[in-house]
């Protein structure tokens, strides 16, 4: 089985759109999504619809907490907490139950998921050597998919070996038929690693292969949203440079 993973959407309609084309156009057979479907963005409710239509598996991220009342909003920047106030002003209430529903960590397949990391699978993020060999001690499966950082990576350790990591760019293919791994995708809609395309990551669970990938959307379009609805500025800006 081949499974398109996403993390981060971010109710970025724009570049969740593209990403499900590419998926499509992929051999994928499932979509996981290892959750933040709203936040920053101004398209919460069409990003949950597109979710629930197309997702095999979908956990929460911490502003899908937040908006879902599960986290205090003191936690968040001035603007991530400006926009998850909005966000649960907006959307409606069957979206919103359905971000009740969702939990930040998971398995499918004898394969980890988690929004955030092992370890703490709502907060931690996961950059470093020294914070992957904490999460591979931590874990139960051999490969664990994370999010919540924004940055396409992966980390392996091999027995008797520490920990190496990177960040990965598109088209970056990884054999992952041993060793420990945990694996990012990266950010659909509000990616922070110098590349403003929409990332994603493919995984061949048959083959042992993880495939990262990236997608054009129209960011000036999802800027413009974000400006329409009166959203900080800097949420906006921030897409071009994918930051």
């Amino acid at each position: 089985m081949k499974v398109a993973v996403i993390s981060d959407i971010h109710a970025n309609r724009h570049a969740f759109e593209a990403t499900l084309d590419a998926v499509a156009a992929s051999e994928a057979s499932e979509l996981w999504c290892l959750g933040d479907l709203v936040g920053y963005g101004a398209e919460p409710d069409a990003c949950v619809e597109l979710a629930r239509e197309h997702a095999a598996v979908c956990l929460a991220g911490n502003h899908d907490l937040a908006v879902a009342g599960e986290i205090p909003l003191d936690e968040f920047s001035l603007g991530a907490s400006v926009a998850a106030q909005w966000t649960r002003e907006v959307m409606t209430s069957e979206n919103l139950t359905f971000l009740q529903g969702l939990k930040p960590q998971g398995q499918e397949a004898s394969v980890g998921l988690y929004h955030a990391s092992p370890r703490d699978p709502v907060w931690e993020y996961v950059l470093s050597t020294l914070l992957a060999e904490l999460c591979l001690d931590a874990q139960d499966d051999r490969i664990c998919l994370i999010g919540h950082s924004h940055v396409a990576l992966s980390f392996v350790r091999h027995e008797g070996a520490l920990a190496t990591g990177e960040p990965r760019r598109d088209g970056v293919q990884l054999d992952v038929a041993e060793g420990e791994w945990l694996l990012n995708p990266g950010s659909v809609g509000q990616p922070r690693d110098g590349d403003p395309r929409a990332s994603w990551l493919l995984l061949d669970l048959d083959g042992m292969v993880a495939s990262f990938h990236r997608a054009d959307y129209d960011v000036a379009g999802a800027a413009a949203a974000i400006r329409a609805a009166r959203l900080p500025d800097s949420l906006a800006e921030r897409l071009e440079y994918g930051q």
